[in-house]
């Protein structure tokens, strides 16, 4: 437990944006034993995330012995708490199976996830590891869902790929991955990459975003805010706990500053990662294993006061 943490619903702190800023955090009321992780905001005040896929039963299904992973939706109630939710809604005719994180475009046209090839029927040529993680694209077709999952061209099969997350305009694609070689590889597990969006699945060469972001650890889950800050979570050394989020502000060059981490409590010395906040800058979500919450990774809500 905690030296700083005493209690377990809502709290008072300070960070970030300004250190006279008073902020509530708390740990919403549909987390259980099971992770939930992976958030994004979609339009008409939803947000997506990660958890289990689930039997009738309430049970985890799995393949073999893995619990399998899968998207869920949910209004966003004036409290904070995640509401109403269910599964979102796939093409039974796709084969997609594994997801463990996904991004829908500002527009609502688009579905980025990241997934595997396990027992795909349309896997690349070529010797690579089926548990290799990759980005793919899908579009939503009334009465079907989303559908047409197709990998982004840049994503080579023997690299991995993940945490697809698109700028505020929808004009540039953030993204980890540990490409080897050239003057763009990752330095460390996983870096963070971008490219920009074209069109009709069409983008520009993977750039990374360098030293002022990426360190020789893992870096993971970008989220670009809307007044352009860059958060992600990471495990760098001289951190709070094991995965911290950390903020890189973009300038009007493009050209992104020193990343910083977030301060206790949105860190702790636990798994911290996933932060995401609305467009207004007052209020978001970020996933924690922190010891006093409910289960795997946890929701928690927070407000800007």
């Amino acid at each position: 437990m905690k030296s700083f943490v005493s209690f377990l619903s809502c709290f008072y702190f300070f960070f970030g944006f300004s250190q006279s800023e008073p902020f509530t955090i708390k740990n919403i009321s549909l987390n259980s034993d099971k992770p939930h992780f992976g958030l994004s905001f979609i339009p008409n005040n939803q947000v997506l995330f990660t958890s289990y896929l689930l039997n009738k039963n309430g049970k985890v299904k799995s393949y073999l012995s893995d619990g399998i992973l899968t998207l869920y939706v949910g209004n966003k109630a004036e409290s904070g708490d995640i509401i109403n939710v269910e599964s979102l809604l796939i093409d039974s005719k796709e084969d997609i199976s594994h997801i463990t994180s996904a991004f829908i475009s500002p527009d609502g046209k688009s579905l980025y996830v990241t997934t595997n090839y396990i027992n795909r029927k349309n896997k690349p040529k070529g010797n690579f590891k089926k548990t290799n993680f990759h980005i793919e694209i899908a579009e939503y077709v009334e009465g079907q869902g989303w559908t047409n999952f197709k990998a982004v061209p840049f994503c080579k099969p023997q690299y991995s790929y993940a945490h697809p997350s698109l700028s505020p305009d929808g004009k540039t694609l953030f993204f980890t991955a540990n490409i080897r070689g050239g003057k763009e590889m990752a330095k460390g597990p996983s870096d963070i990459f971008k490219v920009e969006v074209l069109g009709n699945n069409t983008y520009s060469e993977p750039k990374n975003l360098g030293s002022q972001v990426n360190s020789y650890s893992t870096e993971m889950f970008p989220f670009m805010s809307y007044n352009n800050i860059l958060y992600f979570a990471s495990n760098r050394a001289n951190g709070v706990g094991g995965f911290d989020i950390y903020k890189s502000e973009m300038n009007e060059k493009g050209i992104f500053e020193k990343a910083k981490a977030l301060p206790q409590p949105i860190n702790s010395k636990s798994d911290d990662l996933c932060f995401v906040i609305d467009k207004t800058g007052k209020s978001g979500y970020f996933s924690s294993k922190r010891e006093e919450g409910k289960g795997e990774d946890d929701i928690y809500y927070f407000t800007v006061d």
